[in-house]
């Protein structure tokens, strides 16, 4: 795999009159990221909400909002579809509610190839305002893609805080991890990006960030937004002390860059100060539930990362 670049957005919730404005300004976007020489280019969690505000009475009301982008949701795809053929590019667009084979919404996030094609990861493990006051329940599977790129995985926002998830994507052979995000105050800014420099960490493999920033009184579901973009990548090594390749300006509107070389991954994992990709089964070890006493004792749950890989499709 060659080296390529990424951008990474931190993208304005911001009102648009109408679908064809949200056209433009998806377009100037990609087309800026693609000017700069990105292939992957990537937006955040629940980016695709903003569409709500061309009908005022739907984006001031939660469940209308969903229902809302929902129905404009083959539109959405199919303009991420054109712009990724166009620019030759890979783009992950916002992640939008969507109705799964359950008859459940989810929040997906679409991924578009250069040639057409496309997969999904839905987001697995719901907020609570996701799942208590939204109603947004969690997907069913976890995917690894097959890119242009290379072979990516996607961990929506909350489920970068989650070990197992990223863990299954990198033993499905996944390099890079994408983290879209949307969250409403630093704290869980913090939480993701935490989340994110951990899961690059354990896995010895690139993750990517990009964040929703700006206030949009009139989305709820979207009225304050903070954060940054980043790439991160585990402290060995290429990276920097810290592990951060780059990282945006806070909450300000902007595509944040970074090449990338896939093939540092297996440099990482196989000849790393630290081996913590490898080393991950030795976690599981028997617990003392008695102090004291050898005879009580029980083991860590034996983690079949398999079973959690629901699919891996190619696109390619």
């Amino acid at each position: 795999m060659t080296d390529f670049r990424v951008a990474a957005a931190q993208y304005p919730i911001e009102l648009l009159p109408s679908f064809g404005a949200w056209e433009a300004k998806i377009s100037r976007w990609v087309s800026e990221a693609a000017e700069q020489g990105a292939q992957l280019l990537m937006f955040p969690e629940y980016a695709a909400m903003e569409l709500a505000g061309s009908d005022p009475d739907a984006a001031a009301d939660l469940q209308a909002s969903l229902h809302h982008v929902m129905a404009l949701g083959e539109r959405i795809d199919d303009w991420h579809r054109q712009l990724a053929i166009h620019y030759e590019v890979t783009i992950l667009g916002g992640s939008r509610p969507c109705r799964d084979d359950r008859g459940l919404i989810v929040n997906r996030a679409r991924l578009f190839c250069p040639d057409g094609r496309s997969d999904y990861q839905d987001k697995i493990v719901m907020t609570r305002f996701e799942r208590e006051i939204w109603g947004i329940a969690g997907g069913e599977a976890i995917h690894a893609i097959d890119t242009p790129v290379g072979r990516v995985g996607i961990s929506i926002c909350y489920d970068a805080e989650f070990p197992l998830i990223a863990r299954a994507q990198a033993e499905a052979g996944v390099c890079i991890i994408l983290v879209p995000s949307a969250t409403d105050n630093m704290q869980g800014y913090w939480r993701v990006r935490i989340g994110a420099q951990a899961r690059a960490l354990e896995n010895q493999c690139y993750v990517v960030q990009a964040s929703t920033v700006g206030e949009a009184p009139w989305l709820p579901s979207l009225d304050d937004n903070h954060g940054a973009a980043a790439i991160y990548g585990p402290p060995d090594g290429i990276t920097p002390d810290n592990g951060v390749f780059a990282v945006g300006e806070l909450n300000r509107p902007q595509w944040l860059f970074a090449d990338i070389g896939p093939a540092e991954v297996d440099r990482w994992r196989q000849e790393g100060t630290v081996l913590p990709f490898r080393h991950w089964p030795e976690q599981r070890v028997p617990v003392r539930t008695i102090p004291g006493d050898p005879e009580q004792t029980t083991r860590l749950p034996a983690i079949d990362d398999g079973a959690w890989l629901g699919s891996s499709r190619p696109l390619l």
